[in-house]
């Protein structure tokens, strides 16, 4: 049988090999995602300087898309085409609510992201709030999804995006150092508002897999390129700033709630926030772990060994630079059940020759 997306043309393979690292946890091989230069993407980057610009329009974002894909069916690894609907960031949360949405072109990404400055001056602001169908933000959510739905249909997926709940949403109402001082002056505001978010990003997400319909019976998704199950992409980021304690009474039991709504989550954790690795592995419902990198932090691929001894079989999701995974390799030093998303290389007919040792790859 033809796999349902023409942009990979060995996509059964590529979901069975998926599947073996998220619901059986195999530890004796690696996946593979190999990032090479694109000229849908240096297109983009002439034409959308890095930095604020305006509400995109539809037909240039799936047409970005289209062409960005279409030229990765060349590359046969492990990953699976989908389109990530980044105009769908924090600014879609902020905007239904009432947020001045602004919108930024990342050059590198292909990426046009949304974000809103602070909503509220004082908690009673917050009290007006309605989850608002009408609203403009909402209704071009519907539609994008609904354009994305048609565009896509028989060549690529489309991903799953971010949820913006718990604190990150009151990171959206005050801002971060606000919400932080909220916890121990307004305590039982912020509960109320993490209530709210609850409630909003259900809808927003059963909206998501009511329009997009499930690849094979799982999500694509830009973190973990497909996974069985209706799967979120949850976020902890704003405990990455904060003592494990933080995270155990305001994060742990928002997360396990909204996962519980869906068959369980993807998260990430960027480089600041490791000291909360085995509280966040813990987490009910967390299907796989996406290890991000900062600036004046080690990078996750020259600590993955002791990464690894903390986190046990969990599934992970680590970048490293072409020339550095040539070498491990080559060395038989890839620690396994990790999904390897490697930067920078060459051409396809690179990629290509270095995944028949990937896939041939065994601990």
């Amino acid at each position: 049988m033809d796999f349902p997306l023409r942009y990979s043309p060995d996509g059964w393979l590529r979901l069975e090999r998926l599947r073996d690292l998220y619901e059986k946890r195999v530890q004796d091989r690696i996946c593979a995602r190999m990032e090479v230069p694109a000229e849908a993407l240096r297109r983009f980057a002439e034409r959308y300087p890095d930095g604020p610009t305006e509400r995109p329009d539809l037909n240039d974002r799936a047409a970005f898309w289209d062409a960005f894909l279409a030229e990765r069916a060349a590359v046969l690894d492990d990953s699976i085409p989908a389109a990530y609907m980044s105009e769908l960031d924090q600014g879609l949360y902020g905007g239904i609510v009432g947020g001045d949405v602004r919108f930024m072109a990342s050059p590198g990404t292909g990426w046009i992201s949304s974000m809103v400055p602070p909503i509220c001056k004082e908690w009673s602001d917050f009290e007006k709030f309605t989850i608002d169908h009408k609203s403009d933000l909402y209704q071009f959510y519907v539609r994008e999804l609904e354009f994305f739905r048609r565009s896509s249909e028989g060549k690529f997926g489309v991903s799953h995006f971010i949820l913006i709940d718990s604190l990150n949403f009151v990171f959206e109402l005050f801002g971060g150092s606000r919400t932080y001082l909220e916890l121990f002056d307004h305590p039982e505001y912020v509960r109320q508002a993490v209530d709210f978010a609850y409630r909003l990003n259900l809808d927003i997400h059963r909206r998501f897999f009511e329009t997009i319909p499930l690849l094979a019976g799982g999500t694509c998704s830009n973190m973990v390129q497909w996974i069985p199950g209706r799967i979120i992409s949850e976020s902890v980021d704003p405990f990455h700033m904060a003592a494990v304690d933080c995270f155990e009474s305001w994060g742990r039991e928002p997360v396990e709630r909204i996962l519980a709504d869906f068959d369980g989550g993807v998260l990430h954790i960027h480089a600041n926030g490791r000291h909360l690795l085995e509280a966040v592995s813990s987490v009910r419902g967390l299907k796989a772990l996406y290890l991000g990198d900062d600036k004046d932090f080690p990078t996750a691929f020259s600590v993955l060994p002791s990464l690894k001894r903390r986190l046990g079989d969990l599934p992970l999701v680590v970048r490293v630079g072409f020339p550095d995974f040539l070498a491990a390799l080559a060395a038989h030093s890839l620690p396994g059940g990790i999904l390897y998303k490697v930067q920078d290389v060459p051409d396809s007919d690179t990629a290509n020759r270095v995944m028949d040792r990937v896939r041939a790859y065994r601990i």
